[in-house]
């Protein structure tokens, strides 16, 4: 598996970043890049949270200590069963499917909302 500064140096190049544009994105100059990229320094806590939301990876990815890029895979970790089987098969539809369950999830808020009204 990679390290931190072998992760940071491939994330930026898989977005065909230059060393000053994923600076300017994080708020930090080029020679700091580097430095994170040559493993001579490290991110803080906010600067890797930053580039894990930005790359859509999750922190154990970045830090080297999965191989499996997918954020999903830790927000699955931190729901309950029946919320991450839902997510799961909501994310397997074809948008007709998907836009079918949202409209369902609609005409639900609105007969709720009314309801609502009808109760005061």
């Amino acid at each position: 598996m990679a390290d931190l500064a072998n992760r940071i140096k491939e994330l930026r190049k898989s977005k065909k970043l230059t060393q000053t544009e994923f600076g300017q994105i994080f708020g930090i100059v080029k020679s700091t890049v580097s430095l994170y990229e040559n493993g001579k320094s490290t991110p803080n806590d906010e600067i890797k949270k930053k580039i894990c939301e930005y790359f859509n990876v999750s922190f154990d990815y970045l830090l080297g200590r999965t191989d499996k890029k997918d954020l999903e895979i830790e927000i699955y970790n931190n729901l309950d069963p029946l919320d991450a089987l839902i997510l799961k098969r909501y994310h397997k539809a074809d948008t007709f499917d998907q836009i079918a369950v949202l409209r369902i999830l609609d005409i639900k808020e609105k007969v709720e909302t009314e309801n609502l009204k009808e109760m005061k």
